[in-house]
């Protein structure tokens, strides 16, 4: 096994460094860049003219003892990581096989991960947890107490607010996938007292400009972060948090979420029969339309006639799928900052074009809401015009809606977040309402609309879609049984050359 490696940069400059079979190549980097005054996040490793992969221990790397390694600089442009985070097991429910999978720049540091996977549902907490302690007889019974994140990568484990500070790259991971191991454990630290020692991190990071990934001190009279609207900087230091009024002491011995608050009471609903309006204040009125479930088992494109032609590629589809791999399997460089600056400003400026947004909201009996509404609304508003119909607007719900690459995105509760710049609702947008896990049975059993809006519900007409002609087969010849295009000639079919010797007289 290696005990000593030596590190050679591009001056001819080396740096021995003492290594033990459970070292990591990326701890073996970080000592050699502080010797030679370089920037870590900047260099790599070769050795033999091969890169070496920054994660793997010294008894993995197939490094003999004084392996002389090569310093070399990496690409300015970040990699593309593939995260996977193993929850634990209560927070794994509803999760499919109990991990988040994510990709993220090789820039990105454990806690702006650990903060992006918040945003992925409201319900969510993992950098802000407290725990009351209940120990008969102590003052302190019922105070909270922060649960910090650790996670566990490859047996190593990064429990501490600096350790997780490390970017991927500094960890050894610029490329493929890595799998973190989240867990959390109880400190003798009160939430508010933890709350100020990140806040002060950050402010010494960034300046006081900058005041990082959370607000400012919390006590029991002043007002914690709110993670529903987290935010991923570019520069990967955080980004500030809205605050809102913190939760009052707790006495069950179970982890609570210091971000929950008290419900707010529901809005009045309206008798109206005809059209309901949202009574959201500052908001305009809103009108529901309400279709009916389908009368039908079988569902109405299975009932549509097709032709057997319509599901074979033609010749210039094929050619377009064939061109299309060729494109997409060609390398292509990262772009640059200015590059995704430029593609988001064009991105930012195509959703302020949109106006008006139609959404449609299915619901598990099959009936369909659909209302128009504006950009600029938020995400409550929404939840407010659904809640309006409902016998039961006092259960709780989600609301999904699927997004470009397939997956689905759940519209925060509560929250401010406007529909279109914020959530990435465009044009038609069809929203699936999900029953919350605490719905009682009664009320998943009863109808779910008011009775004078299924009385009142419209059939959902679908236009009819005009047959096209069925297209030209080409002509096939007779004698060979081949299709003739357009600039082919069929070849006469004759004695070959080696054949007409054999019958020669």
């Amino acid at each position: 096994m290696a005990s000593n490696l030596v590190v050679i940069d591009a001056s001819a400059r080396r740096a021995t460094i003492k290594t033990t079979p459970a070292k990591v190549l990326s701890d073996v980097l970080q000592e050699a860049c502080s010797k030679l005054g370089a920037d870590a996040s900047r260099y790599g490793l070769k050795h033999n003219n091969k890169t070496l992969d920054l994660s793997n221990p010294i008894r993995l790397s197939g490094l003999s003892s004084g392996a002389k390694l090569e310093l070399v600089q990496l690409s300015r442009s970040p990699s593309v990581v593939s995260v996977a985070l193993q929850l634990p097991e209560d927070d794994a429910q509803g999760v499919s096989g109990g991990r988040l999978i994510e990709k993220f720049p090789s820039n990105t540091t454990l806690w702006l991960i650990l903060r992006r996977f918040e945003s992925l549902a409201p319900h969510r907490n993992y950098t802000q947890r407290a725990k009351p302690k209940t120990a008969a007889g102590d003052p302190s019974a019922g105070r909270l107490y922060h649960e910090a994140p650790v996670l566990n990568i490859m047996g190593r484990e990064l429990s501490s607010f600096t350790e997780l500070q490390k970017t991927l790259a500094q960890l050894g991971f610029n490329s493929g996938s890595v799998l973190l191991r989240l867990n959390f454990r109880a400190s003798d630290t009160p939430v508010e007292v933890a709350m100020e020692q990140i806040d002060s991190y950050f402010k010494s990071v960034e300046g006081e400009s900058k005041a990082g990934a959370h607000a400012t001190s919390m006590t029991a009279s002043q007002t914690v972060p709110n993670t529903d609207e987290p935010v991923l900087p570019e520069d990967g230091n955080g980004a500030k948090s809205p605050a809102e009024p913190a939760s009052p002491p707790l006495h069950e011995d179970k982890a609570v979420s210091i971000r929950d608050t008290p419900q707010q009471t529901n809005p009045p609903i309206p008798k109206e029969p005809s059209i309901l309006k949202s009574t959201t204040t500052g908001s305009s009125q809103r009108a529901i339309t309400v279709f009916k479930p389908s009368s039908s088992a079988t569902p109405l494109a299975a009932q549509k006639a097709f032709r057997e032609a319509d599901f074979e590629p033609t010749l210039s589809q094929a050619q377009r799928h064939q061109a299309r791999l060729q494109t997409e399997g060609r390398n292509r460089t990262l772009l640059s900052d200015r590059e995704l600056a430029q593609k988001d400003d064009a991105k930012a400026k195509k959703v302020a074009e949109i106006k008006d947004i139609r959404v449609r909201v299915k619901l598990p009996d099959e009936h369909v809401l659909e209302m128009t509404l504006s950009s600029a609304d938020t995400a409550e508003m929404l939840y407010d015009n659904v809640k309006e119909s409902l016998n039961s607007p006092q259960e709780p719900f989600l609301l999904q809606f699927p997004l470009d690459n397939g997956k689905k995105r759940t519209v925060p509760q509560n929250s401010k977040e406007k529909l279109g710049s914020d959530l990435g609702m465009s044009g038609n947008t069809l929203v699936i309402f999900h029953w919350d896990e605490g719905v009682s049975a009664k009320s998943r059993n009863t109808p779910l609309l008011k009775e004078h809006l299924r009385e009142h519900a419209e059939v959902l007409k679908i236009p009819d879609v005009p047959e096209l002609d069925a297209p030209e087969e080409p002509a096939v010849s007779s004698t060979t049984g081949k299709r003739l295009g357009s600039n082919t000639s069929e070849r006469k079919i004759g004695k070959p050359k080696w054949a007409k010797s054999l019958f020669k007289s």
